[in-house]
């Protein structure tokens, strides 16, 4: 008996030092996060090197070409790291540098990228392609600006506004936050999909629903201190104006000629960040209580990813689980848990199911339904598709 406990006590004190010893396998990797706002200036070399102007489309080809297969090359990583690092991890300013560094990258592509968007020797086409790669980054750059905008610190979410700036989607930082976190995985939320509802149909809902949304908590925090929401202390008009102010700038340097293009790449942007929020909660619910009221977000209502190349590329953002379970970790503490509801792929191939619904409905009805067991009357269910899907599955209306 003697020697079996001084054993055990010898393996938990093992186990001890190597958990105090513990170091992120993906540390540096974070890094490889800032190689994406550089995209445009690859596109840029590239076309210059080559003479083919097909390369002002690399933003669309990496991202939904070359990324989905670095997440099949590099495949999972279920890990999670100990309870006992989450201290010293969540103290490393190292993470917070590798966050946001992304923002002089981005703000360098879009000033370069603006330059050259306006040059004589670009077709109409090859401008629309360089619109797009730029688009593109700033729609990734709303991952980044989603990491600093959860945190306590002013600078850090003063910043995310700057990021968030390039698609007009300051107001992002105000919804997200105090929006969909208390909504999320319920009908109220305009940013939760409904099982049996396509993203063409989802969009003008989360795009129009979000403003208004993130206008009422902004008017009502205003109105509780006695203010109109007519000031400059209003959170939402603070990050139009920002992009007011941006696009100003670029088109009083660069030109009028620039504006469509601006607009382009920042409605291919926030494009981006919808329906990724498409993907996110598709079809998940939280239940209601005896009160009337929800339950408590938990890990099991957001689809979760734990795909290595991408997760490192969007700063963690597919461990979407825990982030809304506890979204005051930063990205480098998230973890995998085992009743969190796994997505089939990445989101870049996840993005692309997504736009073409019979092929997003085809793989992801299955998935919902096989979280809740079989059981639609659990699922959030959109209700111009409730009777169908209910006669599909057989089961008797709510």
């Amino acid at each position: 008996m003697v020697v079996v406990v001084a054993t055990e006590a010898a393996g938990a004190g093992s186990a001890s030092r190597a958990e105090a010893e513990w170091k992120d396998p993906k540390r540096y990797a974070w890094l490889l996060g800032l190689v994406v706002p550089a995209i445009p200036f690859l596109a840029w070399g590239l076309v210059g090197l080559t003479g083919l102007d097909v390369f002002w489309w690399l933003g669309p080809v990496l991202i939904f070409g070359v990324f989905p297969a670095f997440d099949l090359l590099f495949g999972e990583d279920p890990t999670n790291p100990p309870e006992s690092a989450m201290p010293r991890l969540a103290k490393d300013r190292f993470y917070m540098w590798a966050n946001l560094l992304f923002i002089p990258i981005q703000y360098a592509s879009l000033i370069v990228g603006s330059a050259l968007l306006v040059r004589e020797s670009m077709s109409v086409a090859d401008r629309i392609g360089f619109a797009t790669t730029i688009g593109m980054i700033g729609g990734i750059g709303i991952a980044a600006a989603h990491e600093m905008g959860h945190r306590r610190e002013k600078v850090e979410v003063f910043l995310a506004k700057v990021t968030l700036a390039q698609t007009g989607y300051g107001h992002f930082v105000v919804e997200h936050n105090r929006g969909h976190h208390a909504r999320v995985a319920t009908p109220e939320d305009p940013a939760t999909a409904r099982m049996g509802e396509s993203f063409y149909r989802f969009l003008p809902r989360t795009i129009f629903g979000g403003i208004l949304s993130c206008w009422r908590l902004e008017k009502g925090r205003l109105a509780r201190k006695g203010k109109s929401p007519w000031t400059p202390r209003n959170n939402v008009l603070q990050g139009w104006l920002v992009t007011a102010a941006l696009f100003g700038v670029l088109a009083a340097v660069f030109g009028l000629e620039l504006l469509p293009y601006l607009v382009l790449q920042a409605v291919l942007g926030f494009m981006m960040l919808e329906v990724v929020n498409y993907l996110e909660h598709y079809g998940l619910l939280r239940r209601k209580n005896a009160n009337g009221g929800y339950e408590r977000t938990a890990p099991e209502h957001s689809w979760n990813s734990n795909r290595v190349a991408s997760n490192v590329l969007l700063y963690n953002l597919q461990r979407h689980s825990d982030h809304h379970a506890n979204p005051g970790r930063r990205y480098q503490m998230l973890r995998d848990f085992p009743d969190a509801p796994q997505l089939p792929a990445g989101y870049a191939t996840m993005i692309l199911r997504a736009v073409v619904p019979p092929w997003w409905f085809h793989v992801m009805d299955k998935k919902v339904l096989e979280h809740y067991d079989g059981d639609i009357t659990r699922c959030n269910v959109h209700p111009a598709k409730r009777a169908k899907l209910l006669a599909r599955y057989g089961a008797a209306a709510r």
